[in-house]
């Protein structure tokens, strides 16, 4: 049974659960952000969630606990558990149905003040009985009309409120596949639970479970794009306990196909930056803009130049590249017969980059961005295979060529690191 507690923001546990399980599990000496007392009260709340997914180690330190999640056995996000402990106090779920009951009258519409007899007629037999007063009603009313769940409609003066239509539910497999893989799965995952249980029939080499955390920013921030609408982000700071606030305009989100992580694209002043997802503490939507759909097409002209989210050369100098402010990366790499793979690859991560076939046993890749340093961790893992590399970044080619020296004398290969290498 879940710990039995009423849970009104969300960001608090997420706050906790990224202490605990995501960015490794505090001791209760470590917890200083309140007392020892709310350090055992969190814990027992986040183990009955995921108990059945924790795993222990005993180290000199004491005993580390950590997620422990095998993606063969295991088919749904286990976090998705701390959206839905989500709890309610018994007025707004008496409420609730109530409300739904009364509208629920074949399309019928009604004003506040039939609503308010027909919740007195419900609720005149009940001896503990719970009292609601117009602006309570009116405000839920409000809150369930934004979320399409009610509409409403004016005669005259009057506001009429009646049931929005019924949808048929996709299929269980689409639900399945939706509630893991796509941004804000976490709707996925409520829907699921509405339908019989099915087949399972996907399973997931790669399976990026702590995305769940995000899914409130992310559809905060969805919901000021689709109304092109700037907002004030605040961010975790570098400092412990610091809180950085920023007006942007939210543009695009990034998804990193290699560790799951999001990245919110942003102008911020005047020029495209990025935001992690699970560094933004709070999303507050501001005024509408103007300029939204130019903002948005200048990024996508960018995106043909950017490797991975960074864009800090924008308003640098390339030098030798064919745009002011853009860098270029050119490499061969050689292979043997049989080996053909190694193109194959280079054609299959090549992103922005172009890759162009010069015999049997060489490729060569060319690529322009705006941040040649975001394409290095990529190089390194055809290190033995490359014959030339060139940067127009002279610092990073320097940068690139000392670290292969001090790889080099590290295992040996060479002594005193003033032999070139290049």
């Amino acid at each position: 049974m879940s710990y039995n507690e009423l849970i009104k923001n969300f960001g608090r546990i997420r706050d906790y659960m990224r202490d605990f399980y995501i960015g490794g599990f505090k001791s209760r000496g470590e917890y200083d952000k309140k007392s020892a007392r709310s350090y055992d009260d969190e814990r027992r709340r986040l183990e009955s969630w995921l108990g059945d997914y924790m795993g222990f180690r005993q180290t000199v330190l004491g005993k580390n606990v950590f997620i422990a999640i095998d993606s063969r056995l295991v088919r749904h996000n286990p976090l998705y558990k701390a959206w839905k402990a989500k709890s309610f106090t018994d007025g707004d779920i008496t409420l609730h149905f109530l409300l739904f009951d009364i509208l629920d009258a074949g399309g019928i519409a009604f004003p506040l003040n039939q609503i308010m007899e027909k919740l007195d007629t419900y609720l005149a037999d009940v001896s503990e009985r719970e009292t609601f007063d117009a602006s309570t009603v009116r405000k839920k009313l409000k809150e369930y009309g934004q979320e399409g769940l009610i509409l409403t409609e004016k005669q005259g003066k009057t506001l009429l409120y009646r049931r929005g239509e019924m949808i048929k539910l996709p299929s269980v497999d689409l639900l399945d596949f939706f509630s893991e893989i796509a941004p804000c799965g976490v709707i996925g995952s409520y829907l699921l639970d509405k339908l019989p249980a099915g087949g399972g029939h996907f399973a997931f080499k790669h399976h990026y479970i702590t995305q769940a955390l995000d899914c409130g920013i992310l559809c905060a921030l969805f919901n000021a794009m689709r109304q092109k609408r700037g907002v004030e982000l605040s961010l975790m700071g570098q400092c412990a306990g610091e809180i950085i606030k920023k007006q942007v305009v939210p543009l695009r989100i990034f998804i990193s196909v290699q560790g799951g992580r999001q990245y919110l694209m942003a102008d911020y002043k005047g020029y495209p930056s990025a935001f992690r997802l699970d560094r933004i503490l709070c999303v507050q939507e501001g005024e509408c803009c103007e300029e939204f759909d130019h903002l948005r097409d200048m990024l996508d002209r960018m995106q043909q130049n950017i490797w991975g989210v960074s864009t800090r050369g924008i308003t640098g100098n390339g030098g030798e590249a064919g745009q002011p402010g853009l860098e270029r990366v050119e490499f061969i790499i050689r292979y043997d017969t049989g080996q053909e793979y190694i193109h194959d690859r280079l054609m299959r991560e090549k992103r922005c980059g172009r890759v162009e076939k010069m015999d049997a046993h060489r490729s060569r890749f060319i690529a322009e961005v705006y941040d040649s340093s975001e394409l290095v961790p990529w190089i390194r893992t055809f290190l033995g295979r490359i014959e030339s590399i060139r940067f127009s970044n002279k610092k990073l080619a320097r940068r690139f060529q000392y670290d292969l020296k001090a790889m080099y004398q590290m295992y040996g290969i060479i002594k005193d690191g003033k032999e070139d290498v290049s």
